[in-house]
């Protein structure tokens, strides 16, 4: 009886193990098994032996391992630690494989939580920001604390008593993060910093008439190309939107504020892809009306949308407080203190805000110490924080779905989502949540 060509035996750290070629072809090109087939798939081996290959590592975790690989599910025994084993699944290249078992890809309609994590020190949490790999980072005064996707806390940035006022992730081993100007130190701005070290990597300067100027910088968003915005609000003409390039940090723009409009206070900054433009959203109570335009950066002497609610009667109930642009049906979303979603027509330039009650939540009730609502659009769906839940609203007239609570920690401050998880942040206990998709059923 012939040697069968697709069985592989392994010796790890002492214990046996046989498989098959088809089972290691599961992991993927990029695993430490995919450098054992050729570029048909075939095993780079001798076909009349089965050669025992040995591997110096756990062995519990490879059986493990090795049996995602098989069937497609995790199971991970009560005397295995969780953090070993992903420690393992990296070294071998099936970090992916291991939170595809965890959870699936992302659905607002089927999220689950799935852990609590309790913060440093109580209240006053500034932004959470999802990270693009499942990781996320919590900005606490003016702390900026890191995890990875495994929630293992890097070290923690510090911007010495500047508080942040907004960070993102550039990529998954970079973070920007934006802070307050410091009087008398010329300090503030805007840094990129390591996500695994919290090292200063570079500063981002803001140039008036060839002259570095000290700023403070608000909200942040990034495009595809590689470019930084930011608001920015300075002590004499930097008042606007600035423009960096990510890759050498160098400004290559800035829009100022035009008279009669804020822009350098700006709360929300979004870049649309599909029309090359801002949106800038500068909202109550941090100015006492509300400012929403788009700003196109190659043509400004002007604004390509605005609105405000300036002029409006002082006892309107509809403040907004977030505001979010959605590219496909060419109109922004807005929700004032009591959920109520409202939506404005990119088509007209002087639209007015159509406002529907259908999502009204709190019947009028509200808590004693408010954390205003905030808006975010992920794959179709529609996302709003109001008190301590998140609802989420599906469908072309945006139907209220589904309602994601968690009463430890009090209200929801920020939330945001990325790396098929929502994290979402509460105000009095500086908790956050970790909500995921449960996975699809093997079949």
């Amino acid at each position: 009886m012939g040697i069968q060509k697709d069985r592989v035996k392994f010796n790890v750290g002492g214990r046996i193990f046989e498989t098959t070629a088809t089972t290691l072809a599961n992991a993927g090109r990029n695993s430490l098994f995919g450098a054992m087939f050729d570029d048909d798939w075939n095993l780079n081996s001798d076909v009349t032996t089965i050669t025992e290959h040995f591997i110096d590592r756990n062995s519990d975790c490879f059986s493990v391992l090795l049996d995602l690989l098989r069937t497609g599910e995790l199971y991970v025994p009560q005397n295995l630690p969780e953090k070993l084993l992903y420690r393992e699944a990296l070294f071998y290249g099936l970090l992916d494989h291991v939170r595809s078992a965890k959870w699936g890809p992302f659905d607002g309609n089927r999220l689950c939580p799935a852990r609590s994590v309790t913060g440093q020190a109580p209240g006053d949490g500034t932004a959470i920001r999802a990270g693009p790999d499942g990781g996320c980072c919590v900005a606490h005064g003016s702390m900026v604390h890191v995890y990875d996707w495994m929630m293992e806390e890097h070290p923690p940035i510090n911007l010495d008593y500047q508080r942040v006022n907004d960070a993102g992730w550039v990529d998954s081993e970079n973070i920007v993060l934006s802070a307050c100007e410091r009087l008398g130190k010329g300090d503030g701005g805007m840094g990129l910093f390591s996500a695994s070290t919290g090292e200063l990597r570079y500063k981002f300067h803001v140039k008036h008439e060839n002259q570095v100027k000290s700023y403070t910088a608000g909200a942040l968003s990034f495009s595809s190309d590689y470019k930084l915005f930011s608001s920015c609000k300075g002590r004499s003409n930097e008042y606007g939107i600035g423009v960096w390039d990510q890759v050498t940090g160098k400004q290559i723009d800035f829009f100022y504020e035009p008279p009669g409009w804020s822009l350098g206070d700006a709360d929300k900054l979004q870049w649309l892809q599909g029309t090359n433009c801002l949106l800038v959203a500068t909202l109550f109570p941090r100015k006492d009306n509300c400012y929403i335009s788009l700003l196109d950066f190659r043509d400004k002497s002007n604004m390509v949308w605005s609105w405000s609610d300036v002029g409006a009667p002082i006892t309107d109930e509809r403040r907004v407080r977030d505001a979010i642009a959605m590219e496909e049906t060419s109109s922004i979303c807005v929700v004032n203190e009591y959920e109520d979603l409202g939506f404005m027509d990119l088509r007209r330039s002087a639209g007015s805000v159509r406002w529907s009650s259908r999502s009204r939540l709190m019947k009028g009730k509200m808590p004693d110490e408010p954390c205003y609502p905030k808006l975010a659009l992920h794959e179709g769906q529609l996302f709003s924080s109001m008190n301590d839940c998140i609802s989420v609203f599906c469908g072309p007239d945006w139907v209220l779905t589904s309602r994601l609570r968690r009463s430890y920690g009090g209200s929801i401050c920020d939330f945001s989502i990325g790396g098929d998880r929502l994290f979402a942040l509460h105000s009095e206990e500086n908790v956050f949540d970790i909500w995921e998709t449960s996975p699809p059923p093997i079949i």
